[in-house]
């Protein structure tokens, strides 16, 4: 296995600053690019605030709110993460910003860097096609909140390598995620059968079937679940569920993946979810 120290996190958002939080607590020296130096503050702000929290809650000290920040630095400017062993993107599921993404990140990456991805559903092959090093390319899909949920998805590419691979899986064991092992389809394994969830909860919605807080409260209450599936997309954010429909509609081909036009709908209004402050509720 490859030996990783320092982790550029591309993408300050509530992925990437998540994904900094629990490397900076896991040890490793983080560098956190974002294009925006407003982003990057905010999301090392919340980071900070994050950790303080951990220490009025009794679960940690003070000490490891000073060693994490101490970890972490920012930068604007994409060639600084070229002393980086392992590189983790987590911007907006969106194929072309990803494969931008990762032609740079290929340029300016040392020879032999891992490039990951936090994608919930765009092909691992197809991202890894547009570098010059498809074996170091893998899918490592944390789970938000990231510091909170226990899973990483890892997903290897066709031509990713053994190396890199138990490689990948070790970082995400040493930050305390239980690693799963997935293939390279479409919505690889938590998507594929949870997005059709929540999709068929909006179609339930959209045909009258109950309202949205009687539909959550069924699933809550009838199955068990933590969260009702329409406030899991509010949580998620229905631009991202949407993007994640529209790839297993097109990757797949069947009509059982056809995002409900009521998600469209919500998405075009702007109504993103808890990121925008509308949703469904």
């Amino acid at each position: 296995m490859l030996k990783i120290e320092t982790i550029g996190v591309v993408g300050a958002g509530q992925m990437g600053r998540g994904i900094a939080q629990v490397a900076a607590m896991s040890g490793y020296k983080v560098i956190i690019f974002d294009v925006s130096p407003e982003g990057l503050k905010k999301g090392v702000d919340f980071i900070e605030t994050q950790l303080k929290k951990g220490v009025e809650k009794g679960k940690w000290d003070e000490s490891c709110v000073t060693n994490c920040m101490g970890a972490i630095s920012t930068i604007s400017d994409i060639s600084g993460l070229k002393n980086c062993e392992l590189l983790i993107e987590a911007a907006t599921e969106n194929k072309a910003i990803k494969f931008d993404i990762f032609k740079k990140l290929d340029e300016v990456a040392k020879a032999g860097a891992i490039l990951a991805t936090n994608t919930s559903s765009i092909s691992i092959t197809e991202i890894a096609a547009v570098t010059k090093r498809p074996h170091l390319v893998a899918g490592m899909h944390f789970m938000n909140p990231v510091p909170v949920m226990k899973l990483v998805e890892g997903i290897r590419g066709l031509d990713t390598s053994d190396e890199t691979f138990n490689t990948v899986a070790a970082v995400a064991e040493k930050m305390g995620k239980v690693f799963v092992r997935a293939n390279d389809v479409p919505g690889f394994a938590v998507n594929r059968i949870l997005m059709p969830m929540i999709n068929e909860a909006v179609y339930a919605l959209y045909e009258g079937v109950a309202s949205a807080s009687d539909l959550d409260q069924a699933m809550k209450l009838g199955t068990n679940q933590p969260m009702g599936p329409l406030e899991l997309a509010d949580f998620i954010g229905l631009d991202t569920c949407l993007a994640i429909m529209n790839v297993l509609h097109e990757g797949l081909g069947d009509t059982k993946y056809r995002p409900c036009p009521l998600l469209k709908k919500y998405v075009l209004a702007g109504r993103m979810g808890k990121k925008s402050g509308r949703g469904f509720y």
